[in-house]
């Protein structure tokens, strides 16, 4: 099993660092190489996603990733910023299907937006279409309006698309993970407004008829965000395409207590799949040992689980997070009165000394 690690910017190498210390517990053999991206690669070879970068993904059964971006790249052009490198490897590896599961720890309703009985036992798996949509539709750019009131005026555009298999594939992959959930699934479109989504939820409504055991309901994205902090726990598969998915999932993790709580798997039609955290760089506290790494960590346990076929140690690190956050420790993000707050590093030895049978109360009281 070869694991290409891109750690990235900003907090990124903190929290992939821990959870490599995670795998390395585990009683699995693993070849890992590690290469830059983002920003980091931008500096050393004038690009964010080098080719021996590429290449190194390729190659590799899964990938774990970091964390790109930096806000002293913000003044380059489009094509050389740090977020780049994380849209150029969806693409090249045709990363489709985004799994972002928002799951509301016992330990931490507190720590939600909202309040405790609305989230208490919440448990989502938003699944965003990652390759289409406005982020890659062509054409886009600049230009002077050719028409319309403000003609000659300077304008900017992007182009929202979608193909039938485009959407028939990420329907078949939420169709397949509603049947191994509570069988219902929710499509959020715009199809009142947008005749992309009327596409989207005709086509959506054609590939239920290979599910009759699955609820389909559908419902407007504004009317979903809405819902997903009046009454979120009515939802339990959410599909939905990119720009939607992108910002509900965002939404969603809120829900949870922190973003710092939520992984995601982005994978292909192979199961070969982009494993990291949903949160960002945050280079404010980068270096600071602040960061939450139990996203990472959390996101090489569905690694685990969907690209390297070990069910069995993603179960085991899921539960050893579990069992920290039962203890009390807790990161700045998620810290709360009668918790004890502890750093990025602490935490990830919580986690490693919980897979190895350690834990005690003792050790979490200090």
């Amino acid at each position: 099993m070869k694991i290409a690690i891109l750690p990235g910017d900003g907090i990124g190498t903190e929290i992939v660092a821990q959870a490599l210390r995670v795998l390395g517990v585990l009683d699995l053999h693993f070849e890992t190489e590690q290469a830059l991206v983002g920003g980091a690669a931008y500096e050393a070879h004038g690009h964010p996603l080098p080719e021996s970068t590429l290449r190194l993904a390729q190659a590799a059964d899964a990938v774990l990733f970091g964390a790109v971006g930096d806000w002293k790249y913000d003044t380059l052009e489009r094509a050389l910023r740090p977020e780049q490198a994380i849209l150029g490897l969806r693409k090249s590896l045709g990363l489709f299907a985004n799994f972002r599961p928002a799951i509301c720890y016992e330990q931490l309703t507190h720590a939600s937006s909202l309040k405790p009985e609305l989230v208490a036992g919440l448990d989502i798996l938003i699944i965003r279409e990652l390759t289409g949509d406005i982020y890659f539709g062509q054409p886009r750019g600049r230009r002077e309006s050719p028409d319309g009131a403000f003609a000659g005026a300077e304008e900017a555009f992007d182009t929202m698309r979608y193909s039938r298999p485009e959407i028939e594939r990420i329907a078949h992959v939420a169709f397949q993970a509603a049947r191994k959930r509570s069988k219902r699934l929710t499509s959020v479109d715009k199809a009142n407004v947008l005749e992309t989504f009327q596409f989207w939820k005709d086509i959506v409504t054609e590939v239920h008829a290979q599910y009759p055991d699955v609820a389909l309901d559908h419902m407007y994205v504004d009317n979903a965000a809405m819902q997903l902090v009046r009454a979120p726990k009515k939802f339990d598969v959410i599909v939905t395409g990119n720009m939607f998915g992108d910002i509900l999932s965002d939404e969603a993790a809120m829900l949870t207590g922190s973003i710092g709580m939520l992984p995601s798997a982005s994978l292909n039609a192979a199961g070969k799949g982009l494993y990291e955290p949903s949160h960002g760089s945050a280079p404010d506290i980068a270096g600071k040992d602040l960061a939450n790494p139990l996203a990472t960590i959390l996101s090489a346990a569905m690694m685990l689980r969907y690209s390297l076929s070990q069910p069995a140690a993603a179960d085991r690190i899921e539960s050893a997070v579990q069992q920290v956050l039962a203890s009390g420790l807790r990161t700045p993000d998620i810290w709360s009165e009668g918790t004890r707050q502890v750093g990025t590093r602490e935490m990830g030895d919580a986690v490693v000394a919980a897979l190895s049978g350690n834990i005690t109360k003792k050790t979490i009281k200090g």
